[in-house]
């Protein structure tokens, strides 16, 4: 465990171990591919539940969001401490920023939502908010989208300087592969996040989505890529040299 975050322990020294960024990026790739998983399952341990809610803020309601919360709020304080790069530090702090605000502002609550699941899974109730239900939803684009950017440009061209200034540490062909895979995240992230915004917005597509719970699987599959790529972008998987 130690060898896959990249940690050193040395009872010698003053400084902490939570320093490299090879380290914050495999916490925070593990931490975002967790999350969905862990909120499901968590669920079917403590209430039997066996499906997945409309969304993965939906899991704030219920006895999962001790889990919610804490993974959200540790993925926002790693993005916030991140620092690779000027423009990776600008975009971390804004996606961190986002994942704050979309716990400050919860989602409606299930009780209004999802009368027929509410009875058994529901823990909490607020009032519904048109302005807080939008607003959250605002910070999780902000949220993902910032992720998306970073994966898309940031790491592609963080790898681009690697070659020019660093070419001892890594090999071109499998930096080109990690190019790939960071443009393939960012842009599934990109893709899912624009099946939500069709799906909120066209009623002819609403009842299908609705249905199938499709808020819940896009952001599962962007929450996925994002994971993904910063597990990439600390040499867990895919590796530069």
């Amino acid at each position: 465990m130690g060898k896959m975050f990249d940690i050193d322990f040395d009872a010698t020294k003053d400084d902490i171990w939570l320093q490299s960024a090879k380290t914050l990026s495999r916490i925070i790739g593990v931490l975002g591919m967790l999350l969905p998983i862990l909120l499901w399952l968590f669920l079917w341990i403590v209430n039997g539940y066996t499906k997945v809610l409309p969304s993965i803020s939906h899991y704030y309601f219920t006895r999962s969001n001790v889990i919610f919360i804490i993974v959200v709020s540790l993925i926002a304080i790693f993005l916030l401490v991140y620092k690779k790069s000027k423009g990776g530090f600008f975009l971390s702090t804004l996606a961190a920023i986002g994942a704050i605000l979309l716990l400050l502002f919860p989602t409606n609550a299930l009780i209004k939502d999802c009368c027929d699941i509410c009875n058994s899974v529901s823990i909490a109730f607020i009032e519904n908010n048109c302005f807080r239900n939008t607003f959250h939803y605002i910070s999780a684009a902000v949220f993902l989208g910032s992720l998306a950017v970073m994966s898309l440009f940031v790491f592609t061209n963080d790898n681009k300087e690697k070659l020019i200034h660093e070419p001892q540490s890594c090999t071109p062909s499998k930096v080109k592969q990690q190019n790939i895979v960071y443009r393939i995240c960012g842009i599934i992230m990109i893709l899912a996040l624009l099946i939500i915004v069709i799906g909120s917005f066209n009623t002819a597509f609403k009842p299908i989505y609705n249905a199938n719970n499709l808020t819940f699987w896009m952001e599962t599959i962007a929450v996925e890529a994002f994971g993904f790529s910063w597990l990439v972008k600390g040499e867990t998987v895919f590796k530069s040299k």
